[in-house]
């Protein structure tokens, strides 16, 4: 129905002085919600989103971090070359409007016979230039719409380039949350390596005056050696979440920040988290202001090729001059001047085409809008979903943690007193070990979901300069 409403305000507007439709931004569909979001979770609050979100940490080392992003990142390089691009297409679509000017001047020496028709012999100079002037009478709005799509597709390129500014700001918050992380993680699986040590002395003691087995003593090793284990594959990540920062900042492997391989903690923010509501949303998003102008340009395209329907109609005119020894005074100069029309009437055909794929393409268009409108939403519901659950697994995590390590000091003081079973023991080792891991990869988790939150909320390209022309 919306499509149909919309190709017949097409339809309506042809009689106009410009040619296709005059452009309107589209609503949102009628089923779309854009009150207060569905979910919610705890941190956050239904206050409008801050432009710089990532203060809300008050980490001075992630600030630093964004800020050379931002100014660095290369997938940020492109975009804003691609701005400029787009600036400069606009400007050369905006001269349309101006008249076209075409120099042109010569000198030449030889036979008369070769720079004069009628010349009487012997060499000569000969002098000759023109002058042609041409501009297109807008009439029906042709190069008004092609000015209006390209201003179009410039915002569109803007938009894109603030869509590519709330990633590099989302993952560099990400890697550097990554790398906190799993140091934080590291630590705790020095620590398990440290319990399963202190566990294998002790039997490996027992065992040397006969109150312990050979088999507790290997039992013992093996629950070492797993810990050990675990400490490659989190420094491996460690490693590769650094270098994944580096290469965000525009920095070599070897240029990571100091400050990012000295952070220990995960960081976390020091106030509730504000996300607004769905209006809000679709104002800020990139990506559905991208469609939008997208949608725009295609709109004008409809006009663009609806022109050629009609006449076009240029004015122009032209002066030559020519002089030698044989033509001289007036003959020696000529112009013109005049109207020219070209019209491709009746054969329409090719003409009524290109608006039909205009039409199609601008319906391509508004379906991208819709889609654009109903993922950003759709984002945000999934993001606060996984911080409300991952945030409620993560307290159960921390309890768990808590028992099993008041279990494993009761198992190792009532292992020494002979009341329970090197067995025993392990098992409750494991458990804290385990806890402890699954807490520190819990914490790992939701800082993630925390800034997928803030990349769905669509923040953070606010902090970009403005480009040249902009």
């Amino acid at each position: 129905m919306r499509k149909a409403l919309f190709l017949a305000a097409c339809t309506l507007t042809l009689g106009a002085c410009a040619a296709g439709p005059d452009y309107r931004p589209p609503a949102p569909l009628p089923e779309v919600e854009t009150g207060a979001f569905v979910s919610s979770a705890p941190g956050t609050v239904a206050a409008e989103p801050q432009d710089q979100w990532w203060r809300l940490y008050d980490d001075p080392v992630l600030d630093k971090l964004i800020v050379q992003a931002l100014a660095a990142n290369t997938d940020l390089r492109v975009a804003a070359a691609n701005l400029r691009r787009a600036q400069a297409v606009l400007r050369e679509t905006g001269a349309g409007r101006l008249p076209s000017t075409d120099l042109s001047g010569s000198v030449a020496y030889g036979d008369a016979s070769s720079v004069a028709p009628t010349g009487t012999g012997g060499s000569q100079w000969a002098y000759s230039g023109g002058m042609a002037i041409s501009w297109e009478v807008d009439l029906f709005g042709r190069i008004g719409r092609t000015i209006e799509a390209a201003r179009a597709d410039r915002d569109a390129v803007a938009a894109a380039r603030d869509r590519v500014a709330v990633t590099v700001a989302a993952e560099t918050a990400r890697a550097y949350g990554d790398a906190c992380a799993l140091a934080e993680a590291s630590a705790v699986a020095r620590q398990s390596v440290d319990i399963a040590q202190r566990s294998l002395d002790i039997v490996t003691a027992q065992e040397r005056v006969g109150t312990a087995a050979r088999f507790d003593v290997e039992r013992a090793g093996a629950a070492l050696a797993n810990a050990r284990a675990a400490l490659p594959q989190v420094e491996g990540a460690r490693q590769v979440a650094l270098f994944e920062l580096a290469a965000l900042l525009g920095l070599p492997p070897a240029r990571v920040p100091a400050e990012a391989q000295q952070c220990t903690r995960v960081p976390m923010p020091a106030t509730a988290i504000p996300v607004g509501d769905g209006q809000g949303l679709l104002v800020r998003r990139p990506d559905v202001r991208e469609a939008e102008r997208r949608l725009a340009a295609d709109t004008a395209r409809i006009g663009i090729a609806t022109a050629d329907l009609y006449p076009r109609i240029t004015l122009g005119g032209s002066g030559n001059f020519f002089r030698n020894d044989q033509v001289k005074g007036s003959d020696s100069f000529s112009f013109s001047v005049g109207p020219l029309l070209s019209w491709s009437f009746p054969n329409i055909a090719v003409a009524r085409a290109r608006i039909a794929q205009a039409e199609a393409g601008t319906q391509a268009s508004l379906a991208t809008f819709d889609g654009a409108v109903l993922n950003a939403l759709k984002e945000v519901e999934q993001a606060l979903s996984r911080v409300s659950a991952e945030n409620s697994r993560r307290d159960a995590l921390a309890e768990a943690v808590r028992r099993a390590d008041t279990a494993y000091g009761l198992a190792d003081r009532r292992y020494r007193a002979g009341a329970m079973s090197f067995l025993d023991l392990l098992d409750a080792q494991r458990t804290l070990v385990e806890a402890r891991a699954a807490l520190a990869t819990s914490d790992r988790t939701l800082a993630s979901a925390r800034i997928d939150l803030f990349k769905a909320l669509g923040g953070g390209w606010q902090s970009m300069p403005p480009a040249a022309d902009e």
